[in-house]
């Protein structure tokens, strides 16, 4: 069983926390692991790649590593995350599993360039909290018969196909953000205990039909035309 040390204890808990929350909307989710060797005294960095099937998205969330290692498998997410020893910074990487379709087409690894037009994030959060609650306001407003899960689809496609601020990002990946935890602030900085800063701006980046909202915490990627098995119902 390969053993993979990560940089410090909190990116160990950093992990474990997307871990937990792909498992909150799919017990039975697996991941994609990449990791390549950094430069010289560079441990370099595992990407993981999840999907959770209430958003049209790919998940990304990346840890440093502490010694070197080359890896490309598919695995249970949570096999995985009870392979993960927080205190000691270690991750067991369980067997492989087939892949799920998605697993097979992920986002460019270079040639990433950003894109002007994302509202400032203070904008962005009062955009997705009036999208929210707009769904669930017309949410209320069904009658019992007409309250389906494909009623309820057809209204969440309509308001999370909308794009944000001048660009063509859908809302649906800013909502997968915040679902996932990556639009929380940043730990604080040393010295400013029990603070947290507010979050490094936002970027998004484009590249070989791929749009890629990236985060201080993790990125969200949506490719033209989409993912199959949408799902929209906020949680």
């Amino acid at each position: 069983m390969t053993v993979l040390r990560l940089a410090d204890e909190g990116e160990a808990a950093d992990l474990a926390a997307f871990l937990s929350r792909l498992l909150h909307y799919d017990r039975a989710a697996a991941v994609r692991l990449q990791a390549a060797p950094g430069g010289a005294g560079d441990g370099g960095v595992l990407a993981v790649f999840g999907r959770p099937p209430s958003f049209e998205v790919l998940a990304i969330r990346t840890a440093r590593l502490a010694e070197p290692a080359r890896l490309d498998t598919t695995v249970s997410a949570g096999e995985l995350l009870d392979g993960l020893a927080e205190p000691a910074g270690t991750l067991a990487v369980p067997a492989a599993v087939t892949g799920p379709p998605w697993a097979g087409v992920l986002p460019p690894q270079g040639g990433w360039r950003r894109v002007p037009g994302l509202p400032a994030p203070d904008a962005l959060g009062r955009m997705l909290a009036a999208s929210v609650a707009e769904f669930r306001a017309r949410d209320a407003e069904l009658s019992p018969e007409r309250r389906t899960r494909t009623e309820r689809d057809r209204i969440g496609r309509e308001i999370w196909s909308r794009t944000v601020g001048d660009t063509h990002l859908p809302l649906r990946a800013v909502h997968a953000a915040q679902s996932l935890g990556f639009l929380r602030p940043v730990r604080a900085a040393v010295g400013a205990a029990g603070a947290g800063r507010l979050p490094e701006p936002y970027t998004l980046l484009a590249a070989g039909g791929w749009l890629r909202f990236r985060t201080p915490h993790g990125s969200i990627a949506v490719r033209s035309g989409g993912l199959q098995g949408l799902s929209v119902t906020p949680t």
